[in-house]
């Protein structure tokens, strides 16, 4: 379960004696996600989620976050809404943890992405991108490409303990993203959401109904993005490229925000970039998550299976694209 801090019925109630909700009918920790403490809230006036930031997400960059939220929520994009206290603040502390409650948002994150879930998952994508384009605050991506030797530098023994090989492999993933001048091409920018895996994406039936957990969300390469998207979707559990998924992802994102063809150029670095950033997170997370865990780290060699597939792509028809 992803409750790393637990919550006791006094605390709790002192905490909701700062919010106008009335008393709590309901708490219960939320088992999906790994970086924060979640729990589902119910109370007087309704359905809220509640949540204790843990060690990833460092406290400076909480107030970026909540004004992300409540600037996409104003633009009327699904999405949490952070609810403010009685003296107007939606961040306090709980239990030694700096700690918001946001809104409830209805619908199901799929566990199998079908084709038109993927086509309105690319709608929705662009239209989060659109809704953000004016948005005045920056945050650079701490775990973008010029972050990525940092983090494999040191786990090369450990990366070939799970893989014979992978070692040599990851450089020369690492070797051609460099090459390419991923970190310093000067694609289209925005605020992205960087982290719109499945599990942070409702729907209702296979509409697109919000998207939840922007705490990795940042300034950033716009296609990047999708290119996340593209491997959080578009890959099926044995590692083999779901092409309907995948073009239907890119076609629903472009029949909004058509790409560029620089961006079309770049997609496939782009999504070998994104496979690498995960890969190496979950490389970290496995190496130093204690084995007594209340939480499982994610299986590294997931992303790894996706690396082997960029690695032959050439183009962005071999995602899928087509041009509009």
């Amino acid at each position: 379960m992803a409750v790393y801090t637990r919550v006791s019925d006094t605390a709790l109630a002192d905490f909701l004696a700062a919010y106008d909700l009335g008393n709590a009918l309901g708490f219960k920790g939320i088992a999906e996600g790994v970086e924060n403490s979640n729990y589902f809230l119910e109370t007087d006036t309704g359905r809220y989620i509640l949540t204790l930031f843990e060690k990833r997400v460092s406290a400076s960059d909480l107030p970026y976050f909540i004004a992300l939220k409540q600037y996409l929520a104003a633009k009327g994009f699904p999405c949490p809404e952070p609810i403010a206290g009685k003296d107007g603040s939606t961040l306090r502390q709980l239990e030694g943890r700096p700690a918001v409650i946001v809104s409830f948002l209805n619908g199901l994150s799929p566990i199998r992405p079908n084709a038109l879930q993927c086509r309105n998952l690319g709608i929705g994508l662009a239209k989060l991108h659109a809704a953000l384009a004016d948005f005045p605050q920056t945050r650079p991506n701490t775990l973008g490409p010029k972050a990525w030797p940092k983090l494999w530098h040191g786990r090369e023994q450990f990366a070939d303990s799970l893989q014979a090989g992978l070692a040599d492999a990851i450089d020369t993933d690492l070797q051609a993203i460099a090459a390419a001048g991923l970190a310093t091409h000067s694609l289209p920018v925005g605020t992205i959401h960087a982290d719109l895996f499945p599990d942070n994406a409702f729907f209702l039936g296979d509409s697109f109904s919000g998207a939840i957990d922007f705490y990795f969300a940042c300034t950033g390469a716009l296609a990047y993005d999708l290119a996340i998207c593209l491997n959080a979707w578009a890959f099926e559990a044995g590692g083999a490229y779901n092409y309907s998924n995948g073009m239907n992802l890119i076609a629903g994102y472009q029949s909004v925000r058509p790409l560029q063809a620089d961006e079309l150029d770049m997609l496939p670095v782009l999504c070998r970039g994104a496979a690498l950033r995960f890969f190496l997170t979950r490389l970290i997370d496995l190496a130093e998550t204690p084995a007594d865990a209340l939480v499982k780290p994610h299986d590294p060699l997931v992303f790894a299976k996706r690396l082997a597939f960029h690695r032959n792509a050439r183009f962005a028809k071999d995602y899928g694209a087509t041009p509009v």
